[in-house]
């Protein structure tokens, strides 16, 4: 008995090494059947903050053109890796995925970067940066609502040490205003001091918010949150011409003379 058993084993294994490398002949027999016929055309589909486009479809077939034609294209002669790397090319294209689907149709998955901010530079240029601190050209197709930060000290493409630092300290404020529908509708321009601290400048009064760096941004708008309920609500907008959030679990207001 143990030796029938012994040799059913190997049969059974060799049993299904032949159904897996059947299946890989059929798999590899539909592949190349596949290959051999003609593109139908292409589908392309763009993902990024919704109604707010920096590439458009159009776009994107301009850039696909370049590596030749696509519908009657033999789908064997496509070099899809070439092409993601064509659209990637685009400093808009945060990611790109190419494939054929089961309709001999080019899918052409294309990810769009995200401004979160629009700096100045004291020179006076002005750029767009994404949530990784990529420097996106502007656009006159349609302009980002996210917010102005003024006085960045570096021209730059590729920044180290303290401007790297700085530019991470103004995702992190840029981020958490997008977040916060007041915020953003109450701080109109963040200037960067010479002390690499910011100064808020809002929309509603005359005050100046002295935030300092881009760290704790939650706690130091909730401080800045309880001094406007608390006191600006029963003094009014335009008495303090300071409120300085700096600094933890404190607010410093200097009224103007």
């Amino acid at each position: 008995m143990k030796k029938k058993r012994a040799i059913r084993k190997p049969l059974l294994a060799i049993f299904w090494l032949l159904i897996a490398a059947g299946t890989l002949v059929l798999l590899g027999a539909a592949m190349k059947a596949q290959s051999n016929k003609t593109c139908r055309g292409q589908e392309i589909r763009i993902e990024g903050k919704a109604n707010e486009w920096f590439l458009d479809k159009k776009d994107i077939t301009t850039l696909l053109s370049n590596q030749g034609s696509i519908k009657g294209r033999a789908i064997k002669s496509f070099d899809l890796r070439r092409m993601e790397n064509q659209l990637k090319s685009n400093v808009w294209v945060k990611d790109a995925e190419l494939f054929f689907d089961n309709s001999r149709v080019l899918q052409v998955r294309v990810e769009e970067r995200v401004p979160v901010a629009r700096v100045f530079t004291i020179a006076g240029n002005s750029f767009y940066i994404d949530s990784s601190g990529e420097k996106l050209p502007l656009s006159d197709k349609f302009s980002a609502r996210v917010p102005v930060v003024t006085g960045f000290p570096s021209e730059k493409d590729k920044l180290t040490g303290a401007d790297s630092v700085m530019m991470r300290e103004i995702i992190n404020v840029s981020n958490y205003l997008l977040h916060d529908e007041f915020w953003m509708a109450q701080v109109s321009q963040i200037d960067i001091q010479p002390d690499r601290t910011f100064d808020m400048i809002p929309v509603v009064g005359n005050h100046i918010i002295e935030f300092g760096d881009g760290t704790d941004c939650d706690k130091k708008f909730k401080r800045l949150l309880l001094f406007y309920q608390q006191v600006l609500s029963k003094t009014g907008m335009d008495v303090y011409q300071k409120v300085n959030v700096q600094y933890a679990r404190q607010v410093i207001g200097v009224k103007g003379t």
